[in-house]
């Protein structure tokens, strides 16, 4: 593991009417342990699981894949100050680079672009993504290749919604690449997602942010699997 836990300074916050310090949940939670290599964020939308993605992100000190939000009209300046208040229980000391990135799904033509512009002065990192530009590929397919070759190096992996472009089969591929990234290169994940199908992973630490403050619960807890199971027993 890369961090084992992380404590949310929330009586330090600057002011509570504006996002993300607004949210009772980060004012109601102190601290969160992640007991394994693999935790998944649930909880509605809006409820601050990519804000807190972002904000472990920028304190850890890792590259964000898929860009950040430029967009600056009517920008609240609180949105990414998150990580001021939040301090990091690391495993050990650092040692090199940091390794690892923030992924997130509706980014990810930025994310390709860049690699785009890269391959133009390196054209043999094209072979590195199977050969073909992620432009190229339909959206599942560049999602993949892209997982598959940056989790190939052990790191701490910080997922939002990875399964946005994944059709069932290829979400079950995903877990299989997680499960080698860890078991091989002794990678670390952080995942907020609403499938089912990825929240399986075998003995995954699963935090909602439902309620405050943020806790653990088991698979069958979760929304999104009560949901598809309800949804399922209709039809």
């Amino acid at each position: 593991m890369f961090i084992k836990g992380l404590k949310i300074h929330n009586r330090n916050f600057p002011r509570t009417d504006c996002y993300p310090f607004s949210l009772n949940l980060f004012r109601m939670t102190g601290e969160i342990e992640f007991r394994g290599d693999v935790s998944f964020f649930v909880g509605e939308n809006g409820t601050g699981k990519s804000t807190l993605l972002e904000a472990i992100a920028r304190r850890y000190g890792l590259a964000m894949w898929g860009g950040e939000k430029t967009h600056i009209v009517h920008r609240n300046p609180f949105e990414t100050r998150l990580y001021d208040f939040i301090s990091l229980e690391e495993e050990g000391p650092r040692t090199g680079i940091e390794r690892g990135y923030l992924f997130r799904a509706e980014n990810f033509f930025n994310c390709a672009s860049y690699l785009d512009d890269f391959i133009m002065n390196d054209p043999g990192l094209i072979d590195f993504y199977g050969g073909v530009s992620l432009n190229q590929q339909s959206h599942g397919q560049a999602f993949m290749a892209f997982f598959k070759t940056r989790c190939s190096r052990g790191g701490l992996y910080l997922m939002d919604e990875p399964e946005a472009a994944l059709s069932p089969s290829r979400q079950v591929e995903f877990l299989d690449c997680v499960r080698r990234s860890v078991s091989e290169s002794g990678s670390q994940f952080i995942i907020s997602s609403h499938s089912p199908i990825i929240l399986s992973f075998p003995d995954a630490q699963i935090l909602s942010f439902d309620s405050a403050p943020i806790k653990e619960i088991d698979y069958k807890e979760t929304s999104s699997y009560r949901l598809y199971r309800q949804f399922l027993g209709a039809v």
